[in-house]
């Protein structure tokens, strides 16, 4: 991967959500440094590439979520496991995105 200005960073293969830690482990959100324009987070409603390609953007983005007056909504309710733990969950969240 090239580390030239303005080049796509990260691993290849990304399925964990950069703003609420969310993985199924299959659905990418990011693939080869490009965000996959396809994906949309069923729990933060987070798109790669609109609110998570700055560590200013994705904290910004995650306390918008993490203080709506419902405190962390999903998407999609029908997603949400039913052991849901939004503590576990963002733990998740890889380190150069907290």
């Amino acid at each position: 991967m090239s580390s030239e200005p303005g080049s796509p960073q990260g691993p290849e293969w990304q399925t964990v959500c950069r703003v609420c830690g969310y993985d199924d482990g299959v659905e990418p959100f990011w693939e080869h440094g490009w965000p996959n324009e396809g994906a949309i987070c069923p729990c933060c409603d987070n798109e790669p590439d609109v609110s998570d390609v700055s560590v200013m953007g994705i904290r910004g983005y995650r306390g918008y979520w993490l203080g709506d007056l419902q405190g962390a909504p999903w998407r999609s309710p029908s997603s949400r496991p039913k052991d849901w733990d939004l503590l576990e969950q963002v733990a998740h969240i890889p380190t150069e995105w907290r």
